[in-house]
């Protein structure tokens, strides 16, 4: 499944709108870079001595961090710290890799089904369990018996058989081209101390356990966990990396952002790693007293259009309403300095840049010419309530097809009520704008959760039998050109549009060092703190 994320930001008035937009048109400012830079060099705040680093979270993570429930954007912090699974991705690259984490080396059958890995020896869990083959079926066990939406990474296992205590063999009941990547994505399954899954079961598996505690072998252990104020995290002396450079971090829940930025700029925070509106984006940019980084993502701005309103049921005029909306103008305008027009269908990063090409172009023509003929002529876009980019981005639609000459109203809707159109679209708006990432790097994991017709972010309801079947021969094969089809399927039923590929963009105090290699281009709102120092 895909990830949504929740963003608090500035936004600009509705009266300001079209003459924002008509800079933005223009070519008033720069989109930003994809890749990785930093900047400073000025006098900024004075670094720490005693190794404490301090972060903060815009919004709570909600369910304290246990990774098979926590399925959001904000905490990956926590459980990609706490916790570590059989593989990772290498961090400062746009490049999706493969290396090690608990498992050294791993084969893959040419059918996708049988998996062998190799494990780490010298590994001990936060209890001081020794980490063996055995946490692998029991941390697998313990993600299905929770059945959250990270259950579906392991349900297809069809057994588990160890050779000694530092190999295993996973198979798998159908061919899964995108298993190793479950095993390395920020939500994949992390490897857990059986002891400790077995001492603290209780009625829920663990869960009430885990929300003050954690049970992995990360680099760093969880030492206090008050939703909606703080948590904290300090290294495990233990651990098989090595001890990190900040033996503390702290991570207060400051809810408002224009408070998280005043205590950033007096020095109380080293770094702010998420969630920065445009207008403190773009100050942060020139501002030489900091260092500031745009680093890769796979998270987009995506368009869904409905197909089962009156006004776009008929493709041409999905097509239609698609091409009037001049994205670039909008791009540069929502997301100046973290964000890019997109021109692949697929987020990011996820596919080299001669596959799924987005062939919708801007052309207002086309809508101008057919609303005489339509016998609806408007329509409502919606967004998620919680995200003011996004309402930004409806807006600034809104007033495109306006100009086309559609009847365009703008309104917001809770996340609650979003996710309740998959599967039945009663009360959903003509067209949705919001922003999501895929759980892992392979395009499969996009394109079943927004193009099946039982995908869990199709909130419009839009799916074809072609793409349908091309999605489900890419997962056997992996073919790049198979998914490229399929996305272009997809693409020609003008029930989608890729608007942005967005960027996280990490402001921190010029001591900060090892940000950009702290960075995973799969894992949004981020870091790997132990790659991290001050000097």
């Amino acid at each position: 499944m895909a990830r949504r994320s929740i963003r608090r930001a500035v936004v600009a008035t509705a009266a300001g709108l079209a003459a924002a937009l008509a800079l933005a048109a223009c070519g008033g400012g720069s989109s930003g870079s994809t890749n990785a830079s930093g900047g400073g060099g000025g006098s900024g705040n004075a670094a720490p001595t005693d190794h404490v680093l301090h972060l903060s979270f815009l919004q709570d993570p909600g369910q304290p961090p246990d990774p098979d429930v926590f399925y959001a954007g904000q905490g990956l912090l926590l459980t990609t710290n706490l916790y570590e699974g059989l593989l990772t991705y290498k961090t400062g690259t746009a490049t999706p890799t493969l290396e090690p984490a608990l498992a050294t080396s791993w084969t893959e059958s040419a059918d996708h089904k049988t998996f062998t890995f190799q494990l780490r020896k010298g590994v001990t869990f936060h209890d001081g369990t020794p980490f063996t083959s055995a946490a692998i079926k029991a941390s697998f066990d313990r993600r299905l018996a929770v059945n959250q939406g990270p259950a579906y990474m392991v349900t297809d296992i069809a057994s588990i058989t160890t050779q000694g205590d530092y190999a295993a063999t996973i198979k798998l009941k159908h061919a899964n081209s995108s298993f190793l990547a479950y095993m390395a994505a920020a939500y994949g399954p992390k490897m857990m101390s059986p002891t400790a899954l077995a001492a603290n079961k209780g009625k829920d598996n663990d869960q009430t356990y885990l929300t003050t505690h954690d049970i992995g072998t990360g680099a760093y252990t969880l030492t206090q966990a008050e939703v909606g104020a703080k948590y904290e995290m300090k290294a495990y002396d233990k651990y098989w990396g090595g001890v990190p450079y900040f033996t503390t971090v702290e991570m207060p829940v400051i809810t408002d952002s224009s408070a998280q930025q005043l205590q950033f700029n007096n020095g109380q925070l080293a770094a702010i790693i998420h969630d920065l509106p445009s207008s403190a984006v773009s100050s942060y940019l020139t501002n030489k007293k900091y260092s500031s980084y745009t680093l890769p993502t796979m998270m987009s701005d995506y368009l869904y259009v409905n197909p089962h309103l009156p006004l776009e049921a008929n493709k041409d005029t999905r097509l239609a309403i698609l091409k009037a909306i001049d994205v670039d103008a909008i791009v540069k305008q929502a997301y100046f300095g973290r964000g890019v027009k997109a021109d692949q269908v697929y987020p990011a990063n996820m596919m080299a840049a001669q596959y799924a090409q987005q062939n919708i172009t801007y052309d207002p023509s086309v809508l101008k010419a057919m609303v005489g003929s339509l016998s609806t002529k408007s329509l409502i876009i919606g967004y998620d309530s919680s995200s003011t980019d996004n309402q930004l981005v409806a807006n600034l639609i809104a007033a495109e097809l306006s100009s086309a000459g559609l009847t365009a109203k703008v309104q917001s809707y809770p996340t609650s009520e979003t996710f309740g159109w998959v599967g039945n679209q009663k009360g959903a708006p003509d067209l949705f704008a919001t922003t999501g990432w895929p759980d892992a790097p392979p395009p499969y994991t996009w394109a079943h959760i927004s193009f099946d017709a039982d995908g869990g972010l199709n909130y419009l309801g839009c799916s074809d039998p072609a793409t349908t079947a091309l999605i489900a021969k890419g997962l056997a094969t992996g073919s790049d050109q198979t998914f490229s089809d399929a996305a272009q399927s997809a693409s020609a039923s003008g029930c989608w549009l890729n608007l942005a590929n967005i960027s996280d963009f990490v402001v921190g105090q010029t001591w900060l060092k090892g940000v950009a290699d702290a960075h995973t281009v799969s894992n949004p709102n981020s870091l790997i703190v132990s790659k991290l120092s001050a000097g």
